[in-house]
């Protein structure tokens, strides 16, 4: 029986992701481990397609055993050892009450003010700019320029972050 990928394919984005792992289950023999819909699709179809045409050729599969020394390959994390005593890494939200029209603390900003280059870096508390902190980027721009201008316009900073 000839395979017609493309009307298998249509099949399978059609199903729920609980249909999809149970044609995974029945196409590999086992179990799969993911609910990503997409994935599930691609890997089915590959394998009815690799099941239908049959898969690697030897030359193909030789070379490829070649390229990987399958020792070094992981399937799973290391487990936690007596030398790494901290175990898995916790991972969070970061919460911060940094301006998001600015960048992060240590970037640079730059713009060319009747003929010469100004450059302020952006700091965690402050702005500094010819060795000096200020408070606030509209500070370090007073000095520069001597009049009152809004520090994220001088620079072009808007809503998204960038030049506007």
């Amino acid at each position: 029986m000839a395979l017609n990928v493309t009307r298998e394919v249509q099949v399978l984005g059609a199903m729920t992701v609980p249909e999809l792992q149970a044609r995974y289950a029945q196409v590999f023999g086992e179990p799969g481990r993911s609910r990503h819909k997409q994935f599930l699709v691609r890997r089915i179809t590959w394998r009815l397609q690799a099941n239908a045409e049959g898969g690697l050729s030897e030359r193909a599969q030789r070379r490829a055993e070649e390229v990987v020394d399958e020792r070094e390959l992981r399937t799973k994390a290391p487990a936690k050892t007596a030398s790494d005593p901290t175990g898995p890494t916790v991972t969070g939200l970061l919460v911060s009450n940094h301006d998001t029209r600015l960048p992060m603390p240590g970037a640079v900003l730059s713009r060319e003010y009747r003929g010469r280059e100004v450059v302020v870096l952006v700091l965690d508390n402050g702005f500094e700019h010819d060795g000096k902190v200020y408070r606030s980027l509209t500070a370090a721009v007073k000095a520069i320029t001597g009049s009152h201008w809004n520090g994220y316009h001088f620079f072009g900073l808007g809503t998204k972050g960038g030049r506007t």
